[in-house]
């Protein structure tokens, strides 16, 4: 059974391009579909997202730019954050775990929005999105800028041993 039901279709000819993208010949009363990159491009003038957005604008591609940033950075601040490691209390209660699986809940949804927005594959936007990971983790996952003891951090480069010394 042949489900590739596109193979009989001609490529589309240069009178139904219009200015990158597709006009609707019959009976589309001129719809226009966008053609999508399927593979790595430069350029402002892409899809990021949401319909339209940012559009041929420089500005808006910039402000796209600094959004998926900040949006990876978020999600490595929700992936390191307190708040989804739990108390420091030994009981467990149902309030903290509410405010974990909400924190949890958010940085998924944040993470698919970074990877919705990389699958423009817009290199700018890639681009953006590893910087921001890679910001994000260094000031909140990494040791470069925590505020522990000399003990702790002893403690931390040492193996753990299984003996209480």
């Amino acid at each position: 059974m042949d489900h590739n039901h596109m193979h009989d279709m001609p490529p589309p000819s240069s009178s139904m391009m219009n200015n990158g993208s597709m006009s609707g010949e019959g009976g589309g009363g001129g719809h226009k579909m966008m053609l999508m990159h399927m593979t790595f491009f430069w350029g402002k003038n892409t899809e990021v997202l949401f319909s339209g957005w940012p559009g041929t604008s420089s500005g808006m591609y910039a402000l796209c730019i600094i959004f998926v940033f900040f949006l990876a950075v978020l999600t490595e601040w929700l992936s390191h954050s307190p708040l989804l490691r739990g108390t420091t209390g030994d009981k467990a209660n149902a309030a903290s775990g509410l405010v974990q699986t909400a924190v949890y809940t958010l940085r998924t949804g944040l993470s698919y929005l970074v990877m919705l927005a990389v699958m423009s594959f817009n290199a700018g936007v890639f681009i953006a999105a590893l910087a921001g990971h890679a910001i994000g983790f260094m000031l909140f996952g990494s040791r470069t800028f925590r505020n522990t003891s000399s003990d702790r951090e002893t403690k931390d480069l040492l193996p753990a041993s299984g003996c209480a010394c």
